[in-house]
């Protein structure tokens, strides 16, 4: 497992030293997110996320999202979680769509001291205004493979980068601005470094670079974010 692990990391580090410096549109972007988790037991819990997305250069809402979840945790190592997101996302015209999307994460957690590494693979299905639009009753599906990489520094700050890619599942790759039907439309990095106030509060504050790849106009965007969790 551990062979997996390295020749994981060695991929990422490959594939942000060969994206990262391209060349599309670029945006300026602000996150801010509240996440609240639940410990129903031992091994399940009950998560909710509120979610605040600026674009156009931190000057406007561009996306608001709630997520709810389950997650179950097993085998000390492993953790499984089914959610729920509903997303409005801004359109060219100011107006707002609605998504429904529905997802599901397992993890897998190795601890390698003083760094531990986490394996995140996510299958995600979304449906863009349903009632409204010719393929609302068409849902984008994606894999979206997550690599996270945290150092402990044994105090209460903990700093991390992460790697993530958004492949889509099924023929819709297939398009007039992606005739060659590349999977990867999205990826994104992340640096950042969280903040342990106690057991049930802690702060997140990161950096990202978020990029489409074989879409319509493509925008590169270039984020702050400020998380914060309660746990009780």
């Amino acid at each position: 497992m551990r062979k997996i692990l390295y020749y994981s990391l060695f991929l990422f580090l490959t594939f942000v030293s060969s994206r990262v410096f391209s060349q599309p549109q670029n945006d300026a972007g602000l996150w801010l997110d509240i996440n609240v988790e639940k410990k129903i037991t031992h091994v399940f819990s009950v998560t909710f996320t509120e979610e605040l997305r600026m674009n156009e250069n931190i000057t406007e809402a561009g996306t608001l999202l709630s997520d709810l979840g389950l997650e179950y945790r097993f085998l000390k190592k492993f953790r499984i979680g089914a959610h729920y997101r509903y997303t409005s996302k801004r359109r060219l015209d100011d107006s707002y769509d609605n998504r429904h999307r529905w997802y599901v994460d397992v993890h897998y957690k190795e601890k390698v001291r003083p760094v531990t590494l986490v394996l995140r693979l996510r299958y995600q299905s979304q449906y863009t205004d349903i009632y409204s639009s010719e393929k609302g009753m068409v849902p984008k599906d994606h894999l979206v493979p997550k690599l996270t990489i945290k150092y402990d520094l044994k105090c209460k700050y903990e700093p991390y980068i992460y790697g993530e890619t958004y492949y889509i599942v099924g023929s819709r790759a297939e398009h007039k601005y992606n005739p060659a039907g590349n999977p990867l439309d999205q990826w994104r990095i992340c640096a950042g470094v969280e903040y342990t106030i106690n057991r049930m509060h802690m702060i997140d504050l990161h950096y990202l670079v978020n990029k489409e790849e074989n879409v319509k106009d493509p925008v590169t965007s270039y984020v702050v974010g400020l998380s914060y969790y309660f746990t009780f």
